[in-house]
């Protein structure tokens, strides 16, 4: 039986050892080994659907939902869509070495504020194995070192995954050890991981409410994190509602398991008579259940009743809350209570209140007239993303190269001297 121990800390060693060269590589190599690991992910097309299927044959040993398992299934469109966005992460500007700011100062010297990558990255996640190559693309361009963690239902595809990403960097004479994957899915690994702060630069964790609250009481590092994605649609009185029922069934419906799909309904009183019956249809029609506030079920007596919890309910299934609020303010103070900070839209077209909704709205994404979905680095135009944080530092938002990057300060002299 292998120590756990032992295990952890080679992993994690091996990692440090080579972040310093992974800060010098040029953007070139690792264009390089994006386009050839792009290529070979649907080369391999049959290998990594094959890993998959076993993984999903696995799955009800699990007691996976049905947006768990949604989200472990390797389509070969999602395939197509893994290799592009390595290709898209090639495209993007690489971040280390970037001048931020720079100038003269008085007596002759350069002041210059660099790019740099952060280190060593700790990536735990769950059965989304699509995350592993986007993760690894972005830990790579921006000069990072990762260690991937990815939950024990997708451990077949991830191992096949990142076999095809080390294949590539052995034939590219790059180091292998900059992608490693946690072979052991023991909970133990993971609490060995979290204490190595000394080897270990920021941990990210990606998957529910439970596991996001174990990392951050264990970790001996920083944490990149959001815990919920409890998002709002807000329709505003001034709406046009063909638009509205658009963008609130695809914030809902495209994808219920996904942290940027709608959870609840915010609808101006002045047109809810008129609104939610159509929003309702709307939702119905797509097997969403809808739970109202008492208002909302006087208007549309099909409604299930809303329970205070339903509010700050991630559901992450075809299940939405419903409230009508008196006007823009009454919604941004329900959406800064119970909501997580993620990503809130409104619906509206006047100017005025939607500078109020993105002023009020405290949270990583504020939408205008489009749907949640959105906030979605690739849509973003990130090429990828490794997580959406809710905290305010070191990052918010979508987290791509840019967010995975630090900086130092670069003094350039000519023999200068200080006096004072």
């Amino acid at each position: 039986m292998m120590d756990i121990k032992s295990y952890a800390q080679e992993i994690a060693f091996k990692a440090r050892t080579v972040a310093g060269v992974l800060a010098t590589i040029n953007t070139q190599r690792k264009n390089d080994w994006l386009l050839a690991s792009a290529a070979r992910l649907l080369d391999n097309s049959s290998k990594i659907i094959d890993a998959n299927h076993l993984d999903l044959e696995n799955a009800s040993s699990f007691s996976l939902s049905s947006s768990q398992i949604d989200r472990l299934t390797i389509t070969p469109k999602r395939l197509a869509d893994m290799s592009r966005s390595l290709v898209e992460i090639a495209g993007l500007k690489d971040p280390i070495g970037r001048v931020l700011e720079g100038g003269f100062r008085p007596n002759g010297l350069q002041v210059l504020k660099v790019g740099v990558p952060l280190g060593v990255l700790f990536f735990i996640y769950e059965s989304r194995p699509n995350v592993t190559t986007d993760a690894a693309a972005l830990s790579f361009k921006s000069g990072n070192a990762i260690i991937l963690r990815g939950g024990k239902e997708a451990l077949n595809t991830n191992k096949v995954l990142v076999e095809i990403l080390q294949d590539e960097l052995l034939k590219l004479g790059l180091p292998l050890d900059a992608v490693q994957i946690v072979q052991i899915p023991d909970r133990e690994v993971v609490g060995e991981l979290l204490q190595k702060s000394h080897l270990i630069d920021l941990v990210i964790p990606r998957g529910g409410k439970d596991l996001i609250k174990r990392v951050s009481a264990e970790a001996k590092m920083p944490v990149m994190k959001h815990y919920d994605g409890n998002c709002h649609v807000y329709v505003e009185s001034s709406a046009d509602l063909e638009m509205a029922v658009k963008i609130l069934v695809n914030s809902k419906c495209q994808r219920p398991g996904v942290c940027n799909a709608a959870e609840s309904l915010l609808v101006d009183e002045k047109i809810a008579k008129v609104a939610l019956p159509i929003f309702y249809k709307a939702l119905s029609e797509k097997g969403v259940e809808v739970r109202g506030c008492p208002l909302s079920c006087a208007i549309v007596p099909e409604l299930k009743k809303a329970t205070e919890n339903d509010y700050y309910e991630e559901f992450l299934e075809l299940i939405i809350s419903v409230k009508v609020v008196s006007d823009t303010t009454a919604a941004i103070c329900h959406i800064n209570q119970f909501g997580s900070r993620h990503t809130d839209v409104i619906v509206t077209s006047r100017l005025d209140v939607s500078e109020q909704f993105i002023k009020g709205v405290d949270s990583s994404a504020v939408i205008v007239n489009a749907s949640s979905r959105f906030n979605d680095g690739g849509q973003l135009g990130l090429g990828a993303e490794i997580g959406i944080s809710t905290d305010k530092y070191h990052a918010r938002g979508p987290c791509g190269l840019n967010e995975l990057t630090s900086y130092k300060y670069v003094i350039l002299g000519n023999g200068e001297i200080r006096l004072d």
